[in-house]
């Protein structure tokens, strides 16, 4: 019982500290990468409720599509900042 409300303190911690950084952090990759450590520590939580089905749902859905799209979308968005130096020159 004792190691059950540790680990949920400490994946709480871990879920408000990635949320906040994915909020607080100025860089957009930066954010994306707090964002899927939010939304997994988000799954441990649903595992600890014996929810392993939504646990694997949110794993697969929001951490496999949702923050693979966010993180190709800023792939695929960002400009290289060598190329701005060279052409503004």
């Amino acid at each position: 019982m004792v190691y059950e409300t540790l680990a949920f303190g400490l994946f709480a911690l871990l879920t408000v500290a990635c949320s906040l950084g994915a909020i607080l952090v100025r860089d957009v990759w930066h954010s994306a990468l707090l964002l899927g450590g939010s939304l997994l520590s988000f799954a441990v939580h649903y595992v600890m409720l014996q929810a392993e089905f939504v646990a694997a749902v949110q794993i697969l859905v929001y951490v496999g599509g949702v923050l693979i799209l966010i993180t190709f979308a800023v792939m695929l968005t960002r400009q290289d900042r060598r190329t701005e130096e060279v052409t503004n020159a």
